[in-house]
């Protein structure tokens, strides 16, 4: 829909129906009309991803997309961070009510959807700026061609658009091989970084039994606080020490995240709360640094400025059949078992990606 319709037009739609879903879900009387809710919230948030990075790549080119992509994919770690004290607090400190958690988060939504409707744009040539694909020395220039020289927002400008046709969907995977591999890696490490995330204190308790609840809930804060920092850095490296190649650093963080998950059983004989909270900001570092790359930076990369939607959106698609593993494995193998499989998967991974260490997308 992103590639047919535009980013903006399918964000913003996204957006709209994640606010009026949560509003709803904060009115709602009976428990079993979350079902239906949450299926509408599932639909709408998953317009965000690979359209946002469809955007990315229009705008930068494959030399700094490393940094740029970086930086926006610290959001789906930082949202984590913050949504749930946020939610919690209002609901339960300024209103006394488990509705205004999900009042609050519509309206954050709805304020976000106007700030979006604001200063979004699709493409470089709707601000009067020329297409990267076409002219990317000009790309850089600082808006010489306008007068005031200023980098506010201007309206939109209609730009006839190459009609995409349904039988495109799968156009990314068939313009270059490489998405469909980072398809496939994807699925394999996505299970670790979910299994944390929903598993984390769990986790904790069942490392360290005496552990009291609220110090359970408070040491994977590392593994999400890791996730904020581990874009960034795999993104500048991968535009700066190798060059815009993004296999590389990939394959290094999926090694470190080999080691680190291996390691969960000798940490937890410890008996250190300490030691468990370091290697989870490990495990965090090394797996968000990965799921970045594999979603983000080399998605758009290889799917290419034309086809970057489609290759988030498949790249992503296979590794969200990861994320429902990574929520139901943890409850269905006890200890430190799950760690040592989502470690066997990790390498596994990395293993598919070592023969393309060199590789580069073939266009922008």
């Amino acid at each position: 829909m992103a590639e047919r319709y535009g980013q903006r037009v399918v964000v913003t739609g996204g957006m709209f129906f994640a606010a009026v879903a949560a509003l709803v879900m904060g009115i709602i009387p009976a428990l079993w009309l979350f079902m239906p809710l949450m299926i509408v919230q599932g639909l709408a948030q998953s317009t965000g991803w690979s359209s946002l990075c469809k955007n990315i790549a229009s705008f930068f080119t494959v030399g700094k997309r490393g940094r740029a992509m970086g930086f926006f994919s610290t959001s789906y770690a930082f949202g984590g961070l913050i949504a749930v004290p946020f939610m919690g607090w209002v609901a339960y400190t300024v209103f006394e009510s488990w509705r205004w958690a999900f009042f609050s988060g519509a309206a954050v939504m709805f304020v976000a959807l106007i700030l979006f409707l604001i200063f979004q744009r699709n493409r470089p040539e709707e601000v009067g700026l020329p297409g990267i694909d076409e002219d990317q020395c000009r790309f850089d220039e600082k808006y010489r061609h306008r007068p005031s020289g200023t980098r506010a927002p201007v309206p939109v400008v209609k730009v006839p658009a190459e009609k995409f046709r349904f039988r495109d969907l799968l156009a990314a995977a068939r313009h270059d091989s490489m998405v469909l591999r980072l398809g496939i890696v994807y699925f394999m490490i996505k299970p670790a970084r979910y299994a944390i995330l929903l598993w984390g204190p769990v986790m904790v308790v069942d490392a360290m039994p005496g552990v009291d609840k609220i110090t359970a809930i408070m040491v994977p804060v590392t593994f999400g606080l890791a996730g904020v920092v581990a874009p960034i850095a795999i993104g500048w490296l991968s535009d700066t020490i190798f060059k815009a190649r993004r296999v590389p650093p990939s394959v290094i963080s999926l090694l470190s995240l080999v080691v680190a998950l291996a390691l969960w059983q000798p940490a937890t004989s410890l008996g250190s709360i300490t030691v468990i909270a370091i290697l989870l900001g490990v495990v965090g570092l090394t797996a968000y640094a990965a799921d970045a790359m594999m979603s983000g930076i080399a998605a758009v990369d290889f799917g290419t400025s034309k086809y970057a939607a489609g290759a988030t959106g498949f790249i992503n698609g296979c590794g969200s059949i990861g994320a429902i593993l990574g929520g139901l494995l943890p409850g269905l193998i006890p200890g430190a078992a799950v760690f040592y499989i989502f470690a066997g998967t990790a390498l596994i991974a990395a293993i598919i990606l070592i023969p393309s260490w060199n590789k580069r997308p073939a266009t922008t």
